[in-house]
C-alpha cells in the first residue's frame, strides 16, 4: 500500500509562499517599517525553535494577546508549526473577560504584546488555578516589572536559523476561536488544521490585486488575520494599522496603493461618512471584502454607488468558516426596501434551509440555515452538549434564519437569538435597521430587544444622527410614527437612544450587550 504523502499544514503553505520571493515586502508595520518575506520566514522558524525549547508542542494551547504587529503573525505561525493550538485574545476586551477564556482553554503559554502588559497582568491575576508561562513579543517599557522572556530577543540570540519541521497533524486543532456567550464563558470553536489547510490551499480572492496589497485596519485576531494568510499565499503585502480610523484608512489606501480592504459593515459605513472620502484617490482599490455581521441594504447601495464594482460580501461563522460570497453583480442594483443577498455557496459548501423538524424548505420559504462543508468545526471545546445541538452528521446548524431563491442565492432574515419577541409576534432587528437607514436624519442604527421587569421584551433603537440633523428630528413619537407607517405597530420602539457613535465590540460588531445596559432615556 503506497505511503500517504506528508500532511501540508496551512503554515507550510504560507512559509512556502514566503520562501519563493524572500526579497519582496511582506509586511509594512504601523510605523512604516518594511519586513521582507525572507525576514518573516526566518522569524517564524526562529520563534518555533525558541518556543519548542520552552516546551511548546502538540496538544498544548498558546494564547496570544497582541495588537497588529508582525511579531503576532510570526508567533501564531510558529506555534501552529509546532502543532500547538492557538487562542487569539482580542485587544480591547477587558482582562476580567479574557482570563476565563484563556484559562478554560488550558493555556500553557501566554504571548503578550509589550504595549498590553497591564492587561496581561490583570488577565493573569484572574486565573483561579496555575498560571501559564509568559513570553513577550518585544521589550517592555523601561522600569516595568518583567513578565517573562522576550521572545524576539531570544530568537535574535540564536547562532543560526534552524529549519523547524511542521509537527501538526490533520486532526489537530489549529485554533480555538471563542464566539457568542452573553453570559458566562464564550463557546470555544475547535478548528482543525485539515479544514483550514484545505481552505487556504484552494481559496482565491477575486480582484484582490496582483499582487494584493491588504490594509489590515481591524484586529489580526479576527478575520484580518485570515486575510493576511491569503495575502501572503498570493505573494502580496500586508500593511498594518494599529486600529480603525476612517480618515487614516482612506489616506493609507491612497498612499500605499492598497488593493484590498477587509471591513465589518459598521466600519464601512464610517468610511462612507468620512468627510475626506470625496477627495481621496481610490484608484488602486479593487476589492472591499465585508462581513461579520448583518449589512444594511440602503447603506450597501450607497457603498456600491461610491466605491463602484469592488464589493464582495462574505457570510460565514466560526463554526463553519466561509459559507457564501456575494460579488459585484449582486451589489449592482440593491433594493433598499428588501433584504440583500449574501450570495451563493462557495466551492465545497452545501446549503439547506430547514424547518424546526429538519425538513428542507423550498425556495422563498424562511427557515434555519444548515451548512455542510470541509470547514465545519470539530466541535465546541469541552462542551459535547453544545456540540450535539449544533453539529449533526457533518451539518452545522447556523442559528441564522434565511431563505434561498430559485437561483441558489441565500438571503438572511436574522439570527434566531436576535429575534425580539414582542406582544403579537417577532421583530427582526436587521429588517428594522434597514428601514431606519433609509431615514434622512439617521446615519447609523442598531436595533435590539430589552427585557422588562415583567419578562416581556420591547424594541429599543440606538441611533447616530446624520450630519446636519439634531435630536429634535429623531424624537420617539416621530420615529414611532415613521416605523409604524412602514412596518406596522408590531415594530414600534419603546425607547430611542441618541449616541455620537454606535459602540462596537473589539471585532467591530455593534455591541448590543453594552447597548442593553444603557439607562432608559427620559421620555
Amino acid at each position: 500500500m503506497p505511503a500517504r504523502p506528508p500532511f501540508t499544514s496551512y503554515v507550510d503553505t504560507v512559509l512556502a509562499a514566503l520562501a519563493r520571493d524572500p526579497g519582496r515586502p511582506a509586511v509594512t508595520t504601523a510605523d512604516g517599517e518594511i519586513v521582507t518575506a525572507g525576514a518573516l520566514h526566518t522569524a517564524v522558524h526562529r520563534m518555533a525553535a525558541v518556543l519548542a525549547a520552552h516546551g511548546t508542542g502538540r496538544g498544548q494551547t498558546v494564547a496570544l494577546l497582541s495588537r497588529n504587529r508582525p511579531e503576532a503573525l510570526a508567533a501564531r505561525y510558529a506555534a501552529n508549526l509546532l502543532g500547538a493550538r492557538v487562542v487569539l485574545l482580542y485587544d480591547g476586551t477587558a482582562a476580567e473577560a479574557l482570563a476565563p477564556v484563556a484559562e478554560s482553554a488550558d493555556t500553557a503559554l501566554l504571548l503578550v504584546d509589550p504595549d498590553l502588559h497591564d492587561t496581561a497582568r490583570a488577565l493573569l491575576d484572574g486565573f483561579t488555578g496555575p498560571r501559564p508561562q509568559v513570553m513577550t513579543l518585544g521589550p517592555l517599557p523601561a522600569g516595568t516589572v518583567p513578565l517573562g522572556p522576550d521572545l524576539p530577543a531570544a530568537c535574535a540570540a540564536l547562532p543560526a536559523t534552524p529549519t523547524v519541521a511542521g509537527a501538526a497533524r490533520p486532526e489537530d486543532d489549529w485554533c480555538i476561536r471563542h464566539t457568542g456567550g452573553t453570559t458566562g464563558i464564550p463557546k470555544g470553536v475547535r478548528m482543525t488544521h485539515a479544514s483550514f489547510a484545505a481552505m487556504l490551499a484552494h481559496a482565491t480572492l477575486e480582484d484582490a490585486g496582483d499582487p494584493p496589497r491588504l490594509l489590515a485596519c481591524t484586529s489580526l485576531a479576527h478575520l484580518a488575520g485570515i486575510m493576511a494568510d491569503l495575502t501572503f499565499v498570493a505573494g502580496g503585502t500586508v500593511v498594518l494599522h494599529r486600529g480603525f480610523d476612517p480618515a487614516a484608512v482612506l489616506a493609507a489606501v491612497a498612499r500605499e496603493r492598497i488593493t484590498h480592504l477587509w471591513l465589518l459593515p459598521p466600519l464601512l459605513y464610517r468610511l462612507l461618512d468620512d468627510p475626506t472620502l470625496p477627495t481621496t484617490d481610490l484608484g488602486s482599490l479593487t476589492r472591499i471584502t465585508y462581513g461579520g455581521c448583518t449589512a444594511s441594504a440602503p447603506r450597501m447601495r450607497q457603498a456600491a454607488e461610491v466605491f463602484g464594482p469592488v464589493l464582495y460580501g462574505w457570510y460565514g461563522q466560526s463554526e463553519a468558516m466561509s459559507i457564501t460570497e456575494a460579488g459585484p453583480a449582486d451589489h449592482a442594483d440593491i433594493r433598499p426596501d428588501a433584504p440583500m443577498t449574501v450570495g451563493r455557496p462557495l466551492p465545497g459548501v452545501t446549503l439547506a434551509v430547514r424547518d424546526p423538524e429538519g425538513r428542507d424548505l423550498p425556495p422563498g420559504e424562511s427557515g434555519e440555515v444548515h451548512v455542510h462543508s470541509a470547514g465545519a468545526m470539530r466541535g465546541y471545546w469541552k462542551r459535547p452538549d453544545l456540540t450535539a445541538q449544533v453539529l449533526h452528521d457533518g451539518w452545522v446548524r447556523t442559528g441564522d434564519v434565511g431563505y434561498l431563491d430559485t437561483d441558489g442565492r441565500l438571503y438572511l432574515v436574522d439570527r434566531l437569538k436576535d429575534v425580539v419577541i414582542v406582544v403579537g409576534g417577532h421583530v427582526h432587528p436587521a429588517e428594522l435597521e434597514d428601514l431606519l437607514h433609509t431615514h434622512p436624519a439617521i446615519a447609523h442604527a442598531a436595533v435590539y430587544g430589552v427585557r422588562t421587569p415583567d419578562e416581556t421584551e420591547e424594541v429599543h433603537l440606538a441611533l447616530v444622527p446624520a450630519p446636519g440633523h439634531r435630536a429634535d428630528d429623531l424624537t420617539l413619537p416621530a420615529l414611532r410614527t415613521y416605523i409604524t407607517t412602514h412596518k406596522g405597530t408590531l415594530y414600534a420602539p419603546a425607547a430611542v437612544h441618541l449616541l455620537d457613535a454606535i459602540p462596537l465590540t473589539p471585532v467591530g460588531k455593534p455591541d448590543k450587550k453594552l447597548l442593553r445596559s444603557l439607562p432608559r432615556p427620559t421620555p
